[in-house]
């Protein structure tokens, strides 16, 4: 699986490497062929509002936005999805630091959330309808749980290299 990860930012407290393991962790417990490609960019907000206006014809920065590629879906039982290109993720570090601040929980967990938000985008789910609102939430929620209980797991084994 090729995973781009690319800080354009300028927000110097992201963990690069950590963001790579979650979308790795998303595309796996999606059940995405090993050999699809995804890349996560950080951007500022002004890149992000010029993006948010252009696609979304909606003015501001705003938090996530994704961009898909190929029309890869997740696998099923038993089954991978075909190889492909995933798509982009684009993040706005300090939106997400606002909505943090709001949430009451870290910047990190909320660039968590917003990976994994548009990494199933990607994957083709959206929240447009109640249904589609309540599948997407309650998947986001349980992969992030999953994702948080092995983040735990692994620091316990060893600290951030699994020694």
């Amino acid at each position: 699986m090729s995973i781009d990860v690319a800080n354009e930012s300028g927000v110097t407290t992201v963990d690069e490497e950590r963001l790579s393991r979650l979308a790795r962790y998303v595309l796996d417990a999606m059940r995405v062929h090993p050999l699809a490609e995804l890349s996560v960019v950080l951007v500022d907000e002004e890149p992000m509002a010029d993006l948010h206006v252009r696609w979304m014809d909606e003015p501001g920065p705003t938090d996530v936005l994704s961009f898909p590629m190929d029309e890869l879906r997740p696998g099923g039982p038993g089954r991978t999805s075909e190889p492909g290109v995933l798509g982009d993720v684009i993040i706005c570090p300090q939106v997400a630091e606002r909505q943090a601040e709001k949430a009451g929980h870290s910047t990190e967990a909320e660039i968590d959330l917003l990976c994994t938000h548009g990494i199933l985008h990607l994957l083709g789910y959206d929240h447009a309808e109640p249904e589609e609102h309540k599948e997407m939430f309650g998947l986001q929620g349980e992969i992030l749980a999953s994702w948080r209980e092995s983040e735990a797991d692994r620091t316990a084994a060893g600290g951030e290299d699994g020694r």
